[in-house]
């Protein structure tokens, strides 16, 4: 059985909601899981996203700002949300998929949305980054008991960890998301808790990986100063059957983009 699972920071699902019901069309992962949401329970657009085939959706999100969103072809048989940092952000879901799901029943996805931590790469002087901090450490602590069983774990994580996950390692080591402070707490917490990050595995260094590229740049195809921030990890009685890891470049490229591509991951299970 073959299982496909995207991750997407949409950076907003009713802004983009055309983007994803083309991704859905054209690409039919089997689960897609979004972040940066920005969109309250009451307001996310579920007939539009069921009428794609995608009848099972979870979701907790909030006004504006962060939010995330499970949408599967197979029945989800419980929800699980965590907080973090004593804040209630919308920044996890998970579900396990159900006996429909054939050799995937069982399966637990969790889906991340890691503080994008502001500009300044100072605790004490950016509270964004102190919360960014605490958010991953508080991670750590939960990765170590959640890896149990079969599980995918996908999401903006907001840190590219290695050094060709970025445009250029060098200039970039003062810059959020590639700081040593961020990827050596989020490649720790990785490690120690047994997740087996998949695009690395199947495309080791020093290949260039990138899953972000900013709204800045006034041309970012052709400059392609990317960083992949958006992870898919799975634990390590799955690293066998992932089969291919693979950044949906296009569509940063689509009307109205979000500045991250989807990312979908193949397991043969």
């Amino acid at each position: 059985m073959q299982l496909t699972v995207t991750t997407w920071n949409i950076n907003s699902v009713r802004l983009r909601i055309e983007s994803v019901l083309r991704f859905l069309r054209e690409v039919q992962p089997d689960v897609l899981c979004l972040q940066e949401t920005k969109c309250p329970d009451e307001l996310f657009p579920l007939k539009a996203l069921r009428g794609t085939g995608y009848e099972h959706v979870v979701f907790a999100g909030q006004k504006g700002y962060n939010g995330v969103a499970i949408l599967s072809r197979f029945p989800l048989l419980t929800r699980e949300v965590v907080s973090f940092c004593g804040k209630p952000d919308a920044r996890h879901i998970c579900a396990a998929l159900g006996p429909e799901a054939g050799q995937a029943a069982g399966l637990v996805l969790h889906d991340f949305y890691v503080p994008a931590g502001g500009d300044v790469p100072h605790r004490e002087l950016n509270p964004k980054f102190a919360h960014k901090l605490d958010f991953l450490a508080e991670l750590r602590a939960w990765g170590g008991r959640r890896v149990s069983g079969p599980a995918i774990l996908v999401g903006d994580l907001n840190v590219a960890p290695l050094e060709h996950d970025v445009w250029s390692h060098k200039q970039l080591l003062d810059v959020v998301s590639h700081t040593p402070v961020e990827t050596e707490a989020l490649e720790t917490l990785r490690g120690e808790a047994g997740w087996i990050d998949a695009a690395r595995l199947l495309t080791p260094e020093p290949e260039k990986i990138y899953t972000w590229w900013s709204y800045r740049s006034p041309d970012w195809a052709a400059a392609n100063k990317g960083r992949r921030l958006d992870h898919a990890w799975v634990s390590p009685d799955l690293a066998g059957t992932v089969r291919k890891v693979e950044v949906f470049r296009e569509a940063r490229g689509w009307d109205k983009p979000s500045d991250h591509a989807p990312v979908t991951l193949t397991l043969e299970l």
